[in-house]
């Protein structure tokens, strides 16, 4: 028998003893390590000795997510919304002519005066939609609750997106979008959870009713952050929840205007969302504002 076998928990602290942090400037020193508790934190194949450590992390990482703007490339159909609906056999000439001149005379988008008129229904134009990006309608079958995996609600209601189904086999998750495919979210997702997001179009009342079910299951507590805070802030606000829960690891990621910060411990895990909204300062430097709003996701 090996002496890990024998005495694991000394075994285990010793190891984290001398396992050298990912913090090139970190001050802790092998004996103050020896007298600590904790069991450090992992961000990606990085580890950090403790929650101070973890705060100058953080710092750097909010200051790059400040400077470093995430700017998605507008999406230009090769056919309106009228034209895929006319090519579809959902509209008439007569009927489309009419809802473009109510359109110009009211200034409402075209997709809400045939709504308005009854002239489409919401499948009618979430088809349309999908086919100008491309990408499939979900089917009518129901949709399933997803317990695998979690996604921020605030996140989801500004792309207005759900998750619906998800494979842990296959490491892969389908995301319905109302309106747009938000390639930001798609990525945060992948990179939060590593599960790989393929998007579809939904109805606005199946996003509404997938909503309901993802509130009834959800296991991650969220906390928004809106009001101005610097990145050193920041980082202290991620270091203290780390302390808190008892986290051993802790993601980040750029979604739209937040960063989302993910932190895991053995019986909690809790999604800090903090909201940048850029600003000129000097006319050179870029100032993060964030919030704070704490809600039990």
């Amino acid at each position: 028998m090996s002496f890990e076998s024998m005495l694991p928990s000394v075994s285990h602290g010793w190891k984290n003893m001398y396992t050298q942090c990912g913090l090139r400037t970190c001050p802790n020193t092998l004996f103050m390590r020896s007298v600590q508790s904790r069991v450090g934190i992992n961000v990606g194949p990085v580890w950090y000795c403790g929650p101070d450590c973890l705060a100058a992390v953080a710092t750097m990482r909010f200051s790059a997510f400040a400077v470093n703007n995430i700017l998605e490339m507008p999406h230009t159909p090769r056919l309106s919304i009228g034209l895929v609906m006319l090519s579809k056999g959902y509209l008439t000439d007569k009927q489309l002519r009419l809802a473009i001149t109510e359109s110009q005379r009211s200034g409402e988008e075209l997709e809400a005066v045939l709504s308005r008129l009854g002239l489409a229904n919401e499948r009618q134009l979430t088809a349309a939609r999908a086919a100008q990006w491309g990408y499939p309608v979900l089917g009518q079958e129901p949709m399933r609750q997803l317990s695998e995996l979690d996604v921020p609600a605030t996140l989801l209601e500004s792309c207005s997106a759900a998750p619906l189904h998800c494979s842990a086999a296959a490491k892969r998750m389908l995301l319905g979008f109302v309106h747009r495919v938000d390639h930001s979210l798609m990525n945060s997702v992948e990179e939060m959870t590593g599960f790989r997001a393929e998007p579809c179009f939904i109805t606005p009342t199946e996003f509404a009713e997938q909503r309901v079910r993802l509130t009834a299951v959800t296991r991650c507590e969220e906390v928004v952050v809106n009001d101005p805070q610097t990145p050193a802030q920041m980082g202290r606000t991620v270091a203290g929840l780390t302390v808190e829960i008892g986290a051993r690891e802790v993601r980040f990621s750029r979604c739209r205007d937040y960063v989302w910060t993910r932190l895991t411990g053995k019986r909690r895990m809790i999604d800090v969302l903090f909201r940048f909204k850029c600003e000129q300062n000097s006319g050179r430097e870029k100032t993060p504002v964030c919030g704070k709003v704490w809600s039990a996701g």
